[in-house]
């Protein structure tokens, strides 16, 4: 098994640079490579036994493999699978998909990662190729993101090797489990570059402007699996070490309520899903335990959303509530909005469910607060106007409610390919916490959604407040995080 996982992690990075050799071949040995990968996750599910494997044991550099990192796994794979197919008739070079392939990998690599200096070697890589990949339009303001977002992420990186380096000297080895007899500085600095990297609260202020300005495959990579990759090693490290486990909970909560508190009132729909998924990271730390199946769940919802969104005729939505959309986006738009809003038949339902049934009694209030602004957040989706068919003239009815008429979309077959694979997977999930469904878990939900759409056209659909952005400035990101260090700094030591 040991030579499988070396494969496995090294295969698309050689699929990778393969592609370089052959750009003839590009999309399709990019999706070949990521499907093979994906094929390794199933022994994890299968068999449910850990793999371990000690690479360096002097340094306790080690890999872990449990079901726990296969549910990371297995998103990262749906999802680039699906943007590569999303991307397949598009003018983007072999250099977008060999390094779709090499983020792909150095995703997977950081969620096999279980000590901090091969992590932290995973997630530098993943901030080259995101870089590139947001700056790959080439344009002026993409490439100041992608800068933006690049030095942000190696500032965080270097407070986490600080730290790394502060656990070795403690314990001579930079294993997870190192922390527990480390330094209080160290744990501080290690937790600030993972929630820099991983977006989780006001760390993660660099992402709405990101996510915003990138293109949408690049937005669903990133929301879809590539914060991920700071969120794992968290929720290890509330596993491995009892004391730990309330200092990330707590952020849970804290992610949880900041991303929605913004989400409501967003009007622009990329940074409002971009807010999400700060909020919907909250979630997954919130209880770390069962916190996979919903990294599961997220990943493809938030991926599909960004998909659709980029079709819309406008990411404004107080326009679209005046622009109506035709069914064939707005169906699949309604669907993704139910899961993360805890519908039932879709996988966020369960997700949602055995979270909130692995919650501290401390965290239900908060919790509860954030699934309902998650509710009132994404009615605003499920309420847009929509048409079956687009008219030849505006009826009367339509210029009288200053309905303007629908734009004509056009809507090749390789997307629906990929909004199939993403929200199948929506459905196929189901599976995995069969046991949500009883009358009793589903009453509470629906009552959480209906709540929040009556809130919606009682407030928040005329609800014109806006936030500042101040502290997204990018020479205000640094401060925000030397905030946050003092905070963990606190924590820990209490």
């Amino acid at each position: 098994m040991t030579v499988l996982t070396l494969l496995w992690i090294v295969l698309p990075f050689l699929v990778g640079f393969i592609i370089y050799i052959l750009p003839k071949c590009d999309r399709i040995l990019a999706l070949v490579g990521t499907l093979a990968s994906a094929l390794y996750v199933i022994p994890l599910f299968v068999q449910q036994t850990p793999i371990n494997l000690q690479l360096l044991d002097n340094f306790g550099v080690t890999l872990v493999l449990d079901p726990l990192a296969g549910f990371f796994i297995l998103t990262n794979a749906l999802v680039t699978a699906a943007v590569i197919i999303y991307c397949w008739h598009s003018d983007r070079t072999a250099f977008f998909y060999a390094q779709v392939l090499i983020l792909h990998g150095s995703v997977n690599a950081a969620f096999a990662c279980s000590d901090f200096i091969s992590l932290y070697v995973a997630l530098e890589v993943i901030s080259i190729a995101t870089f590139l990949l947001i700056a790959y339009p080439r344009s002026d303001r993409s490439i100041w993101i992608g800068l933006r977002y690049l030095f942000v992420s190696n500032v965080a990186m270097l407070f986490y090797l600080i730290g790394a380096v502060l656990v070795y000297k403690a314990n001579h080895s930079f294993g997870f489990i190192g922390l527990r007899g480390a330094p209080p500085e160290a744990i501080a600095l290690i937790f600030l570059g993972l929630l820099a990297k991983g977006g989780i609260f006001v760390s993660g202020l660099w992402l709405p402007l990101t996510h915003a300005e990138s293109e949408s495959p690049v937005s669903a990579l990133m929301s879809g699996v590539v914060v991920k990759a700071g969120v794992l090693p968290l929720v290890h490290c509330a596993l491995l070490i009892e004391e730990l486990d309330p200092i990330v909970r707590i952020f849970g909560v804290l992610t949880a309520l900041f991303g929605v508190s913004f989400a409501v009132f967003e009007k622009d729909a990329k940074r409002m899903l971009a807010f999400h998924t700060i909020s919907q990271l909250g979630f997954i730390l919130a209880a770390p335990e069962v916190g996979g199946f919903y990294a599961l769940t997220h990943g493809l919802v938030k991926a599909a959303l960004f998909l659709i969104v980029g079709k819309l005729p406008s990411r404004n939505l107080k326009e679209l509530q005046h622009q109506p959309i035709l069914n064939q986006l707005w169906i699949p738009l309604v669907i993704a909005s139910f899961s993360i809003s805890g519908f039932p038949l879709l996988s966020g339902f369960g997700a949602k469910v055995l979270t909130m049934k692995n919650l501290q009694p401390w965290q239900v209030i908060g919790m509860n607060i954030a699934a309902l602004g998650t509710s009132i957040s994404f009615a605003k989706f499920i309420f847009l106007p929509h048409y079956n068919h687009i008219p030849h003239n505006q009826t009367n009815d339509q210029a009288q409610s200053g309905l303007k008429a629908p734009l004509r979309v056009e809507l090749r077959v390789e997307f629906w390919i990929a909004i199939a694979i993403l929200l199948g997977g929506l459905f196929v999930a189901n599976a995995v916490y069969y046991e949500a469904y009883t009358l009793e878990n589903a009453v509470k939900p629906l009552a959480t959604i209906a709540i929040g759409w009556v809130a919606y056209w009682l407030i928040f659909k005329r609800a014109t407040v806006k936030f500042s952005k101040l502290f997204e400035d990018f020479e205000h990101l640094i401060g925000v995080m030397s905030l946050t260090l003092i905070l963990l700094f606190w924590m820990v030591l209490a």
